[in-house]
């Protein structure tokens, strides 16, 4: 877990770059993450983004009450503008360290601010991850925001209620592995994963 506000920015901004390499007649393919299309993958993240944009601002409410299993995600004809635009706003809401501070939610469930941000952070790299697998595309996440990603699922390898939606069981990598792998490997995903 970090004690150190991680500036999302250069996060979302790969994100981005990976959703608008998306081409249109990859949206139904299979991605890493169980159960998600391309599709529903960067309808996820349009959500997510907007749940953690009003979570750091401490704006509670509906996109922070709902759980992430509520619907199924998908994305509207506008999501190419939409996507960047809700991962921007996100990353702005965590640049100001109140929202790492006291309490917030995500997901409906109430969190210390800086558990909020390290959740964030592990969001926006195994889900960059997921969809860069799932296109094709090169993928080189945010140090800072691995580093935030890794702690927290590292924290929460042994916690016998991690399933669930969150996470599926560690896949072993080993130890000298990139911190990218372990990472992906913590969250349930097999790093050599390919479409």
């Amino acid at each position: 877990m970090t004690d150190t506000i991680v500036d999302l920015g250069p996060q979302t901004r790969i994100v981005a770059r990976l959703a608008a390499g998306v081409r249109d007649e990859q949206l139904l393919d299979a991605t890493p993450c169980p159960g998600f299309t391309v599709r529903t993958l960067l309808g996820h993240l349009l959500g997510l983004a907007v749940a953690f944009r009003d979570a750091g601002r401490k704006d509670l409410g509906v996109t922070t009450d709902t759980g992430p299993d509520a619907t199924e995600p998908d994305v509207g004809p506008g999501w190419r503008e939409e996507l960047p635009l809700a991962l921007d706003q996100m990353a702005e809401a965590w640049r100001d360290p109140a929202a790492w501070a006291g309490e917030t939610r995500a997901g409906g469930v109430a969190l210390p601010g800086r558990v909020a941000g390290a959740v964030a952070a592990d969001e926006l790299v195994v889900h960059g991850w997921d969809l860069a697998r799932a296109t094709g595309q090169d993928y080189e996440p945010d140090g800072a925001a691995l580093m935030a990603s890794y702690g927290f699922l590292a924290a929460a390898a042994d916690d016998p209620d991690r399933g669930g939606a969150l996470f599926g069981p560690v896949v072993p990598v080993p130890a000298d592995a990139p911190l990218l792998d372990r990472a992906i490997g913590l969250s349930g995903r097999d790093p050599d994963w390919k479409s």
